[in-house]
C-alpha cells in the first residue's frame, strides 16, 4: 500500500484511539469500548512490524479498499468466517440500495429538455456519479453531473456518495460554473486521500437551449447536430489531483431535437471477444447514425451494441449514460 495511504490510515487509528479514551472514561460500561480500544492498539503494531494490511490466514494482501473502509479489517475476503462473510454482504447489499435511492428519476422533463439516463453497475455497487437538479419545479435552470471515481468496490461507492452530497450542496449556490468545478476541485481534495479522484462533467441547460458544459478529465461528451456529431473535450484535470483547478467552460445553444450525450468510460472501453476496445470514435459514429430517436430510446440502442460487440461478456466496469435532448 503506497505510504501516503499508510500514513492517512494510521492518523485515522490515532485519532479514533484518542476519542475511544475520552468516551471510556466517560462511561461506566467500558467492556465493549475496551476491547475496540485493543484491537486499534494492535493494529498500531501491525503497521509497526511491518504486517499491517497482510492476511494473518493465507500472508497476501487485504483489499485496499476494504483497509479504507475499515482499518481494522485483518482477514482477505477469501478468509472470511461463513458469517463474517454474510456480514460483508449484507453491507455491501445495504450500500448499492442507498446508491439506488440517490439516483434522480430517469426521466425527466425540464426547462424545455427531455432527459434520460441508464446506469448499470459492474457489482453491487458502483463508483459512478450521476445527477440531474431542477430547482421549482424545473423552471429553472436544469443541472447535470455525471462523474466516475477511482477504484472498485465500497471504496468507490463511499466516494460516489461523497460527490453526490458534495455537488447537491454546490449546485444550490448558484456559483458560475468555472467556480463551482474550482470548489469541487478544492473540497474533493481536502476531503479525500492522495491518490483518490474523480473524473466528471457537468453543466446546466437553460430554457433558452443554451448549454454549459465543464468537465475534469472525463471522456468527450458529443453535441449531436443531425448526423454530425462534435466531440467536447475535457476543459481541466480530474477533481483531487491537485488542489488548485482551473475549468473553462464551453457553451453551446442547441436547437429543438438536438442532443448531448455524457458517458462514463465503462461504455467507451467495453472489450469484444479478442480484447479489442470499443472507444469513442466508434460510438460517435454510433450516436450520429441515430440522432432522431429520443433519449431513452437513443440510450437503450447504444447499451445493446455494446452488448452485441462485446458478445454478452461479463461486465467489467460500471457503465452509465446520460442523454440530454433539446424538446420540440
Amino acid at each position: 500500500m503506497a505510504s501516503i495511504e499508510y500514513d492517512f490510515l494510521r492518523s485515522q487509528l490515532v485519532e479514533r484511539r484518542q476519542r475511544l479514551e475520552t468516551a471510556i472514561n466517560g462511561v461506566s460500561t467500558q467492556a465493549t469500548l475496551t476491547n475496540l480500544l485493543k484491537e486499534i492498539d494492535t493494529a498500531l503494531a501491525r503497521m509497526d512490524d511491518g504486517t499491517y494490511g497482510i492476511c494473518e490466514e493465507c500472508h497476501e494482501s487485504v483489499e485496499k479498499d476494504r483497509l479504507l473502509a475499515d482499518p481494522l479489517v485483518r482477514l482477505c475476503i477469501d478468509h472470511l468466517t461463513p458469517n463474517e462473510r454474510r456480514a460483508l454482504e449484507a453491507d455491501i447489499e445495504l450500500a448499492g440500495r442507498i446508491q439506488q435511492a440517490l439516483l434522480p428519476p430517469q426521466d425527466v422533463r425540464a426547462a424545455g429538455w427531455d432527459t434520460h439516463y441508464h446506469y448499470q453497475p459492474a457489482g453491487t455497487v458502483s463508483g459512478d456519479y450521476c445527477d440531474l437538479i431542477h430547482p421549482n419545479g424545473g423552471h429553472q435552470d436544469l443541472f447535470f453531473a455525471l462523474g466516475d471515481v477511482t477504484g472498485k468496490g465500497v471504496a468507490a461507492s463511499l466516494l460516489m456518495s461523497h460527490l453526490h452530497a458534495m455537488f447537491r450542496s454546490l449546485a444550490s449556490v448558484k456559483l458560475p460554473l468555472d467556480e463551482l468545478m474550482a470548489l469541487a476541485n478544492r473540497v474533493f481534495c481536502e476531503s479525500t486521500i492522495a491518490g483518490q479522484y474523480a473524473t466528471l462533467a457537468c453543466g446546466r441547460a437553460s430554457a433558452s437551449g443554451e448549454v454549459e458544459l465543464a468537465s475534469a478529465g472525463h471522456p468527450p461528451a458529443f453535441l449531436v447536430r443531425g448526423g454530425s456529431v462534435k466531440a467536447i473535450e475535457a476543459t481541466g484535470l480530474p477533481l483531487g489531483m491537485f488542489s488548485k483547478g482551473e475549468y473553462e467552460v464551453h457553451r453551446a445553444t442547441l436547437k429543438p431535437g438536438e442532443t448531448l450525450v455524457l458517458y462514463t468510460d465503462g461504455l467507451n472501453e467495453t472489450r469484444d471477444g479478442a480484447n479489442g476496445e470499443y472507444g469513442i470514435e466508434r460510438l460517435a459514429k454510433f450516436l450520429g447514425a441515430r440522432h432522431s430517436l429520443p433519449p431513452k430510446a437513443l440510450a437503450a440502442a447504444c447499451l445493446d451494441e455494446l452488448n452485441a460487440f462485446s458478445h454478452g461478456a461479463r461486465q467489467l466496469d460500471d457503465r452509465t449514460i446520460m442523454v440530454l435532448r433539446r424538446a420540440n
